[in-house]
Parts: structure tokens; sequence; C-alpha cells
């Protein structure tokens, strides 16, 4: 059985860092139905003046960060010495945990600026572990393309497109977070098996499919197969998935925590400088 569309959300123009111009779908209200991801955030634009703000440095705790650029260099800096410009097809996986320090700054002054920032929650348990930060390059993604001349790119999780099986780099993750590119053609459809995740979210960022326009993001239900039938243009989608865990979140900003108490303590922490301390006090 096809996995069904369930629902559909639009993401809202807005803003972050130093102005930068953003589409996000976030909040509240998307909690339940994003889980375990807390948020995806999109920078497409060819105007200087929409991004070179930046992210100057600011803190995490409580959750990972995944950067993928499909366009336009960014410079990532964090206090654990980690440095680094990463390019089209990128992709940066931080993990900040008890605390990080991060900045994200464009290493460009003009032309196109496209890319994607990803929340991913972390369980309870692993909310204060270490953080850690990791860059894949390009090369190193999983790419294939199909009979119907799509592509499928997989950074994150397991896709079986045509018999073959396409695997991420990272290793498994409680949260066994999925995250594929796909691209399919004007007039073809792809047919994925993501495996037997609950839902399935496909975010379209380009062109539009038979069921999701441009900047839409639909949620499919269970099923056997992710059918995905492009209009007349094609288009191009970030496939997204993971195991839901169904705890309670308590955020305030760049921070998510479990309980409002926990999330008070993140930020006098940052205040007082203990942040990145090893050990809560």
């Amino acid at each position: 059985m096809n996995r069904k569309l369930l629902q559909v959300y639009q993401a809202q123009p807005s803003h972050d860092g130093d102005g930068v111009k953003i589409n996000r779908i976030a909040g509240a209200q998307m909690h339940a139905v994003l889980d375990p991801f807390l948020m995806i955030d999109e920078i497409n634009s060819d105007s200087a003046a929409d991004y070179m703000g930046g992210f100057p440095e600011h803190p995490h705790r409580g959750f990972e960060t995944i950067t993928y650029m499909k366009a336009g260099r960014m410079r990532h800096r964090d206090h654990m010495g980690n440095e680094g410009v990463i390019g089209p097809g990128d992709v940066q996986w931080m993990t900040a945990g008890r605390g990080v320090l991060h900045s994200e700054m464009p290493e460009q002054e003009q032309g196109l600026m496209h890319g994607f920032q990803l929340w991913l929650n972390l369980p309870a348990v692993d909310k204060l572990k270490p953080a850690a930060y990791r860059d894949i390059r390009s090369a190193e993604i999983a790419c294939t393309r199909d009979k119907q001349e799509g592509e499928v790119r997989v950074i994150a999780g397991e896709v079986t497109i045509e018999d073959q099986l396409l695997s991420g780099r990272l290793p498994v993750m409680t949260t066994r977070p999925l995250l594929a590119d796909v691209s399919v053609s004007a007039g073809k459809e792809m047919v994925l098996d993501v495996g037997e995740y609950e839902r399935v979210l496909v975010f379209v960022y380009a062109g539009e499919s038979t069921e999701l326009n441009t900047r839409q993001l639909g949620v499919y239900g269970s099923g056997a197969a992710l059918t995905l039938r492009a209009g007349e243009a094609g288009f191009e989608a970030l496939v997204l998935s993971g195991e839901p865990l169904r705890e309670p979140i308590a955020q305030y900003g760049p921070f998510v925590m479990n309980h409002p108490e926990e999330t008070e303590q993140a930020i006098r922490d940052y205040q007082q400088g203990k942040l990145l301390v090893s050990s809560p006090g």
C-alpha cells in the first residue's frame, strides 16, 4: 500500500540571525507533526542583502542542527575549535547536547545562497551529552539516478529505489533520522522505500508535485512505498522522517529541553558562562 498524503502545511516567510530572510516551518503547533524534527528553515535568495548579516555567535542546547547547502558557501565556527566552509551539496551535522556556541556566516558577498537548516530533537537522556560536530562533503553522500531521470541523495538513514539501497554516512541514532534530497523530472514519478516509519515528511522547495506546491510540507502516512509524481515542470524536495520521541518540549529560542525549569536553567547557565561546563551546576 502506498503512503497517502494526510496533511499539508505552508512555509512562512520570516527572519533570523542578523536579518536573514528565511522560509520557515516551525512553532509549538508543529512539534507533534515534525517529531523528532523541530524546525525546517530555508534560505533562498540571490540578493546579498537578504543573507549577508548571517548568524553571528549564538548558543544552543538540547538538540542537533543540520545545515545542508544547495548553492553558495557558509563558514561555520564553534567554541570547540571547529571551523570550516560548506558549499554546494555539503552538510554540517552538529550535536549541541550540553551546549555549544556557534556562528554561521556567508563566505560570499554576491550570488545565490540556497540552503536549509533543520533542527532535530534529542531524547531527554541525551540532552546534556557532550557537543559534537561533523562535516559531510558532497562527494561522500550516497547518490543515484533512476530510470525516470530522477535523482536521490541520502544524507541520513536508508532509502531503497529500484532495488538499490542507499545509506547515509552517519551512525544509527536514537531518533533514526532520515534525510534525503530528491528531484523528479517533469511528468515522471519516483517510488521510494524508506522503511517502517509511521509517517514521512516531504518538503517541496522547487517546482511542484501532483500533490504539493513549492514550499509546502506534506505529511504522508504509513505504507510500503512513497510514490512522488511530478507536475509539468518537475520538482525538488527534502524527504524526512524519524522515530517520534513523544516527549514534552519546553523551548526558548535556541534552548530545547523537556520542562520549563530545564530551559530556565539553560538560560541561567548561558548568562553565567556555564552553558559549556561538562556537568550541571
